[in-house]
């Protein structure tokens, strides 16, 4: 479970869920925060919410090993900043009177690399074979071109490309999260939901100050 906040709304996992689900539950009550504030995203339970994300690209395996390394250094981050800013809107806010949003290690830069690990793993989910005996690399490198590939270098996307072969298949990444052929949907779904509108409020947050998306 994750820190509790100073005004207690950490997510709070339920010891005996899958791995998937306390994902999901950790979204749907980030969602839920959202909607129901002021809607300024506080940072403590968010950085625990996607710490708990970095089971989701182990399972991956090797293919998304570089993802997995980033995220959770990114994530890290964000945790330690918590002790310090207490909303999103805030670290960007330091940044940019710093002029470092952009600067390599800044908490904007990180949570911008952040969101991308959340929306890879969501688009990753939207695309899941239906059916069994499907590999997912075609899911994984679609995924993978369409939100990393446009910020990484040629070499990056290469290795990326190479690792897409050690992906595990739909069936053995459903037996790594402990979940059935009807519950995988269900918990995807339940992530896809839960992260759109958080993947939506840190964009709008960016563009708000006049920060582009394009980095």
């Amino acid at each position: 479970m994750g820190r509790e906040s100073p005004s207690g709304t950490s997510p709070k996992v339920a010891g005996s869920a899958t791995p998937l689900a306390a994902v999901a539950q950790a979204f749907e009550e980030l969602a839920g925060l959202l909607e129901a504030g002021s809607g300024d995203l506080r940072l403590a339970p968010f950085s625990d919410a996607c710490s708990l994300v970095s089971i989701l690209f182990d399972s991956l395996g090797l293919a998304f090993k570089f993802a997995e390394i980033e995220y959770v250094a990114k994530v890290n981050d964000l945790i330690e900043a918590s002790k310090t800013y207490d909303t999103l809107n805030k670290i960007i806010d330091q940044d940019l009177e710093n002029d470092t949003v952009r600067k390599q290690g800044s908490h904007s830069r990180n949570l911008r690399r952040v969101r991308l690990g959340l929306d890879l793993i969501k688009t990753l989910f939207e695309q899941f074979p239906l059916s069994g005996g499907c590999s997912l690399k075609e899911a994984a490198s679609n995924a993978y071109g369409q939100v990393c590939a446009p910020f990484h270098t040629w070499a990056i996307r290469k290795a990326v490309g190479a690792g897409m072969y050690a992906l595990p298949t739909r069936e053995q990444l459903i037996v790594r999260l402990n979940e059935t052929d009807q519950s995988i949907q269900k918990e995807m779904r339940r992530f896809i939901n839960a992260c759109n509108p958080i993947i939506q409020y840190i964009d709008n947050l960016f563009l708000s100050k006049k920060i582009s998306l394009d980095w």
